[in-house]
């Protein structure tokens, strides 16, 4: 029987787990990816918009020479934090089903990379999954073709290609930025009239630099409506349709959270299921014992809650796990 098992080994469920530890709890962390598998997934030269001081858990300092640290610092320094608290991982199992038993408890069942089916018993849960796992789709004809992707890694796969970029948020600005480093050819098409007003104010000048010099072309109130194999189809804001010639199409539409494990738990959800219910006071839904934290606890917009605001939930569910055991 464990205390508290923890699913998802991202920044909050980290923090979590070394907040339980802290106050005696029995831990298990579950994760389905590797560890931080959200910040892994970020472009391979991302640079942060936080300092490295809002990234922290554990206490631990975050020692870097940058302003802001880049994703391989912040790689290391989760797995520094991991390792000096001895943080009860399991990589690459991930949970299937929670179950509440008769007496109020939980059974957690998982399973591994290699298809073993593990069930664990626990007091309490913990749900701190992350997002990066399902893109918001565009449902368009040819998205599903192999010459799309929702994710960007780096740029020197695309060098001298022609590549329609779909997005205005910082995702879609960086990508941009990159790929004009390895001579691409870019057009960025976006459904607003401006970018996201939270573009990077560092970045943001650098890229209308570009925009203005004509290496990248921005499409701004257009959209793609479809996708061939060696073009793309883009409506205007007066409806007039364009075809632009195309290798590569980098969908950088924003990613949800999965909320299936929460809703099958029993854990009640918003409209159109995009916000589970739970006490902000301490993170716990309406299923006692079951509990948010970190991008989970958001709402159709996975930015409404960071690393930054996450990383605070793992301490007031730690609190409140303790006073509920009566070992406040």
């Amino acid at each position: 029987m464990q205390d508290v098992i923890i699913i998802g080994a991202g920044p909050c469920g980290l923090s979590a787990a070394i907040e339980c530890q802290r106050r005696g709890l029995h831990t298990l962390v579950l994760e389905k990816h590797c560890l931080v598998h959200s910040i892994f997934s970020y472009p391979t030269h991302m640079q942060f918009f936080s300092t490295a001081e809002l990234l922290e858990i554990g206490d631990m300092p975050f020692s870097t020479p940058n302003e802001k640290p880049f994703r391989h610092e912040a790689l290391a320094y989760y797995r520094k934090v991991s390792e000096q608290y001895e943080v009860p991982i399991a990589s690459y199992e991930e949970a299937t089903k929670i179950e509440r038993l008769q007496d109020g408890t939980f059974k957690v069942h998982s399973i591994t990379r290699s298809g073993e089916v593990w069930e664990y018993e626990t007091r309490y849960v913990i749900i701190a999954t992350g997002y990066f796992d399902h893109p918001n789709m565009l449902g368009i004809p040819g998205e599903d073709t192999d010459k799309v992707s929702h994710y960007f890694q780096e740029a020197h796969p695309y060098t001298g290609m022609k590549v329609a970029i779909i997005g205005g948020s910082n995702s879609a600005v960086d990508a941009a930025m990159e790929l004009s480093r390895v001579g691409a050819e870019i057009t960025m098409v976006y459904r607003g009239d401006e970018l996201s007003s939270s573009i990077k104010p560092w970045v943001k000048p650098l890229f209308e630099g570009l925009v203005n010099k004509g290496r990248i072309n921005l499409m701004l109130s257009s959209r793609v409506i479809e996708i061939k194999a060696a073009e793309i189809v883009v409506e205007l804001s007066d409806h007039n349709h364009v075809h632009l010639p195309n290798d590569f199409v980098l969908a950088l539409t924003g990613f949800r959270p999965d909320r299936k494990l929460l809703h099958e738990a029993g854990v009640e959800l918003t409209d159109e299921m995009e916000k589970p219910k739970f006490d902000a006071e301490t993170m716990e839904s309406n299923v006692p014992g079951i509990y948010v934290a970190g991008v989970i606890a958001s709402g159709q917009n996975a930015n409404e809650v960071f690393i930054e605001t996450g990383r605070g939930h793992g301490r007031v569910i730690a609190e409140h796990i303790l006073s509920s055991l009566g070992r406040e």
